[in-house]
This record gives structure tokens, C-alpha cells and sequence, in this order.
């Protein structure tokens, strides 16, 4: 189990070319951030200058409405009411009385087949969300007598105030598959690294796993040695070689689950390592499960899951202290089976908590930093399960949790 002392913390597993990736992802982060706030800017520039020009289209209107009421001249009058009552195709109006009866409109999408009471009340409607946006612009008739022309933005210029988030909203929906590409690509890159790694590891190996089976055969044979507890001590570490070989050659294979007694493979996991380890480092295995529950297991890959769990607890305690493997039914899904694997050693800092997970990373001198990594990796990607730190705390001790399907 790994825990991170007070100590300075060192990687020696650097992964430079995610580093290379995360700053892609910042570098299309900051332009799509860029592209979006130049777009805003740019978009508010337009939508200012089209709502200028439109305030003045409508004072003209208006001026244009106030003098064909009251002049009475005839000789411009076809001309004015042509080139800017009917030059008007965009801007929603309506001329009203002092009364607040709509009296014209224009450039007004009023629904066809309405009665003369609906068409005024629909009008009317209008009025009052043109009101909000802006203030009728009042005409004098004279006499005391006063129209008032409503208006509001045209589609054009209301399109144009959305088009800013209607692009955000694309640069954003850009940006989450570019997240997405960037993280498949990266988890598609490490499982490749995992699996080349993994394989040459027991290619590697077994050119001095047949050397040791072949010296194991020398010595059985050779009278000196014929009967000797450390030629079958020999055979035991041949064989968890070969098992170390197998767990390695699963790596980048889909494994075979089986259910499995889920308490005898553990006894048998801890039994291996508890004569492997320090003396001083005491085990208990506890159950509240009946002594026959399978799991959907591969033994070999769980071994070493519950061996890097074990042994990181090991070093966190400095070869001293007790390491506590309880078997129970989760809270919320009684369906599962959960492994409480915990220690008394140093404990981590809740701001490394996920950190102790991540490839390369270790507090020891030596190692590359894979164990829970690779305990991860197995648990969730080939035994769909999880696992996590359940509880840790800095000078008592820190509780894995792995999680198993029944």
C-alpha cells in the first residue's frame, strides 16, 4: 500500500509525451477561448452599429409619419411614403392611438384567419413587448391629439445577438470532442505502452526461468543436494516466477473470469507473501461473508492486485506494524463483494489521494512507481471492478477498497 510520508516526493517514471498532450489540450483550450471572446467583441460591435442604424431608420420613420399627418403638400407625399414608410421591410411597427388601439403594422408576422377583436388583441400584445425594449415614440397630431409608433429589433438584428452563443455553444461542443479524442488517444497510447511493457517483461523472462528449471532438475538429480528443503524452496519461487510470467503475458488479453471462492484465493495470496515479507509485519484476514462466496475472478491477476496493495503497505509501515483484509457486501450494493485491505502506516495527504494512482508515481527511492497502477488497471479494466483509497489518515494508516462483482 502506498503512502506518502513527509518527506520530498520523486517520480522516476517521467511520461513527457502526456505532459506534450496536456499542453495541446491548453493550447486548444486558450484558442477556442480566444476565437470565442474575438467572436463576442466583434458580434457586439456589429449588433451596436445595426441597432444604431435601425434607431435612426425609426426616428426617420417616425418624422416621415409626423409630417405626412400634418402637411399639406401633395407633391412629396408619394415620394416620402414610398422611399421610407414602404422602404421599411425589416423593422417591426405598429401606429397606435392615444388610447392604445392599433391603428397600422408593419413587417409583423400576424397569423391569418383572426377575427378583428383577436387581430387587435394580438396587436396589442405586441405593443407591450415592443414597450420593453423601447419607448413609443410619441407624434403630435394637434389638437392635443397624439399617436404613438412602436417598434422593436428586427429578426436580423435579433439573429445577430444570438450568434455569438450559437457559436460558443459549437466551439464548445468542438472543444468537448476534441477533450474526448485527446483523452481516448492517451488512454489508447498507455494501454499500448502497458502492453508492450508487459510483454517484453515476460519475454524477458523466460530465458532465465528455463535456466532456473533446468538447475531445479540439476540438483534434485545430484546426490548432494537430493533431499534438501532449499531445492524445493527453489521449485516454489520457479513457480511464482512462472506465475509472475503468466501475469504479465494476460496484460493486453481479455482474461478469463471465473467465480472463484473469493476468501480461500485471498488466504492463499496472503499465505505467499506473509513468508516473503518482514516478520514484524503481522496479517489478519476477517470475513462477514459465508466462507464459500465466489467473485468473478483471475487468480493470477487478483494475486498480484492484493501483492502490490500489500507490499506498498509494507514500505509505508517501514516493515513494521499490521495489515488487516476484510471481506464484506458493500452498503449500496449487496450484489458486489468488497476487499478492505488496510495498514498502520504513515497514511496519505488528502491532496495526493488520486495522485497515488497515476503511472510513475512513488515516494521510494527505487521503482518505477506501477504497482497501483497497474492494481487499478486490472481491477477496473479487466475485472470491472474499482478500486480507490476508502480512508487514509497522515500517522495511522490508510484502507484500500476493492470492489468485485459476485
Amino acid at each position: 500500500m502506498l503512502h506518502l510520508p513527509s518527506v520530498r516526493f520523486c517520480s522516476v517514471l517521467p511520461i513527457p509525451i502526456y505532459d506534450q498532450k496536456s499542453r495541446i489540450k491548453l493550447v486548444i483550450v486558450g484558442v477556442a477561448l480566444l476565437i470565442g471572446a474575438a467572436t463576442v467583441i466583434y458580434t457586439n460591435l456589429l449588433v451596436q452599429r445595426l441597432s444604431e442604424r435601425e434607431q435612426k431608420q425609426i426616428d426617420l420613420y417616425a418624422k416621415t409619419q409626423r409630417y405626412l399627418i400634418n402637411t399639406e403638400e401633395e407633391s412629396n407625399v408619394s415620394f416620402l411614403y414610398d422611399e421610407i414608410i414602404e422602404a421599411n421591410t425589416t423593422i417591426p411597427v405598429i401606429w397606435a392611438d392615444d388610447s392604445g388601439y392599433p391603428l397600422d403594422a408593419q413587417n409583423l408576422p400576424v397569423p391569418k384567419g383572426l377575427s378583428e377583436t383577436a387581430r387587435v388583441s394580438y396587436l396589442q400584445q405586441e405593443m407591450l413587448k415592443m414597450k420593453e425594449q423601447h419607448p413609443p415614440i410619441v407624434i403630435e397630431i394637434g389638437g392635443g391629439v397624439r399617436n404613438f409608433i412602436y417598434y422593436k429589433e428586427s429578426s436580423l438584428l435579433t439573429q445577430l445577438r444570438f450568434y455569438p452563443l450559437v457559436q460558443l455553444a459549437i466551439i464548445g461542443c468542438l472543444g468537448v470532442i476534441a477533450y474526448f479524442a485527446f483523452s481516448y488517444s492517451r488512454r489508447a497510447e498507455q494501454n499500448r505502452v502497458w502492453v508492450g511493457l508487459a510483454k517484453e517483461t515476460a519475454h524477458q523472462l523466460g530465458t532465465p526461468l528455463s535456466s532456473l528449471v533446468g538447475w531445479q532438475a540439476y540438483l534434485r538429480e545430484s546426490e548432494r543436494f537430493r533431499g534438501e528443503p532449499i531445492v524445493e524452496e527453489l521449485g516454489k519461487d520457479i513457480r511464482r516466477l512462472e506465475i509472475i510470467t503468466e501475469r504479465f503475458s494476460n496484460i493486453g488479453s481479455v482474461p478469463v473470469l471465473k467465480d472463484e471462492n473469493i476468501l480461500r484465493v485471498t488466504q492463499n495470496a496472503i499465505s505467499y507473501l506473509q513468508s516473503r515479507v518482514s516478520r514484524k509485519v503481522s496479517f489478519e484476514i476477517k470475513t462477514d461473508l459465508p466462507t464459500d462466496t465466489p467473485a468473478q475472478v483471475n487468480i493470477p491477476l487478483f494475486d498480484w492486485v492484493i501483492e502490490n496493495i500489500c507490499k506498498n503497505a509494507v514500505d509505508a509501515m517501514d516493515g513494521r506494524g499490521s495489515i488487516t483484509i476484510h471481506l464484506r457486501r458493500p452498503v449500496r450494493n449487496k450484489s458486489q463483494i468488497a476487499i478492505d485491505i488496510t495498514d498502520t502506516g504513515k497514511g496519505i495527504p488528502k491532496s495526493k489521494l488520486e495522485s497515488v494512482f497515476l503511472p510513475g508515481y512513488t515516494t521510494k527511492k527505487r521503482g518505477w512507481g506501477l504497482g497501483l497502477a497497474l492494481a487499478k488497471r486490472i481491477i477496473e479494466n479487466y475485472h470491472k471492478g474499482r478500486l480507490f483509497v476508502k480512508w487514509s489518515e497522515v500517522g495511522r494508516g490508510t484502507t484500500f477498497r476493492v470492489i468485485l462483482n459476485g
